[in-house]
């Protein structure tokens, strides 16, 4: 009986330490796995959230009738709309400056689409952008649609655009935004044939992608309807405050998702709304906000694309391939 309780002590004493074992190696296992997951970096530059700033410049490329403050009562054709052209020159007069002076204050660098006719109405508006490190992307020969056009049109406004600024600012564009997004089946086909990069009329997704045009890839670096001033602020009506909380909002959930995923966040300015005093001070609340947390980094989307392109994480979305062969 002795022999047989002292067998069983030993029993249990070596099922207990092989239990021990096991736990503890579990317990290595987790944490391991915890660390690589902490560890593992998905954008090639090690942030956590990447966010890209659009600056639109569009002073003096408007045509008439452009929407505006008045625009639900338009003038008959022909009849000069003087308040709304006053509140475009605030862009040129008052709101680049402002934003500037923010983006210098910080160390940020923007992404400045700009149309053809405003940098060669305002020329030293389209220089000072250059001056101050941002990038100057595309934004048309005018303020038109594209959507409508052949491909031979189409290619002739892109290039005009790109050519008159590159004359003025010495930077030749590499990304495009069209009129209110929208493209033709033509458009991506345009633009890789003038040598561009990237573009951003797309909502798809949040993060960088890459898209095949005639088999080649081009970078998507996708805009936001959700973070602009044009369709929140005169769209919508909101108050600064509430711009400011709706960028809260979407950097903490994106933040958080950028631990395990890449994660990229946009903002939209545009001249006459985003370089008012009120959302100028809202977005410098948001920028201290983010210097809260860190691997949070403001790239312009030259940039971004750059460190994409050929980055094997990227992923590739070809939903638009029957437009783009």
């Amino acid at each position: 009986m002795k022999y047989l309780k002292q067998s069983a002590l030993v029993i249990a004493s070596a099922i207990f330490m092989v239990s021990c074992f096991d736990q503890n190696k579990k317990d290595r296992a987790e944490s391991s796995a915890k660390t690589e997951t902490a560890s593992k970096k998905h954008w090639p530059n090690g942030a956590q959230l990447v966010i890209s700033v659009s600056m639109q410049f569009e002073t003096g490329g408007q045509p008439e009738g452009a929407e505006s403050p008045f625009s639900g009562t338009p003038l008959p054709k022909g009849q000069p709309d003087l308040p709304a052209e006053s509140w475009y020159r605030y862009g040129a007069n008052e709101g680049i400056y402002r934003m500037l002076d923010l983006w210098k204050k910080y160390d940020i660098k923007v992404t400045s689409h700009v149309v053809g006719t405003a940098a060669e109405k305002y020329p030293d508006i389209a220089k000072a952008i250059a001056a101050g490190g941002h990038e100057i992307a595309a934004h048309g020969i005018a303020w038109d649609n594209q959507w409508n056009k052949n491909y031979a049109d189409e290619l002739r406004f892109v290039k005009d655009g790109v050519d008159a600024v590159e004359k003025i600012t010495g930077q030749k564009a590499v990304g495009y935004n069209c009129n209110w997004l929208r493209r033709s089946p033509n458009t991506l086909k345009v633009l890789q044939e003038l040598g561009f990069l990237y573009h951003i009329d797309d909502l798809s997704r949040d993060e960088p992608f890459i898209t095949k045009v005639s088999g080649k890839n081009f970078v998507v670096m996708p805009y936001t309807l959700r973070n602009n001033d044009i369709v929140n602020m005169e769209g919508k009506n909101w108050s600064p405050d509430q711009f400011l909380n709706q960028l809260k909002f979407e950097f903490d959930r994106l933040y958080e998702e950028g631990a395990s995923k890449r994660r990229m966040m946009s903002i939209s300015f545009h001249d006459r709304i985003g370089g008012t005093p009120a959302m100028v001070h809202a977005m410098e609340e948001f920028i201290k906000y983010t210097k809260e947390k860190q691997g949070v980094v403001f790239m312009r989307k030259d940039d971004i694309a750059k460190m994409v392109v050929t980055d094997p994480q990227t992923p590739v979305d070809n939903s638009e391939e029957k437009y783009n062969n």
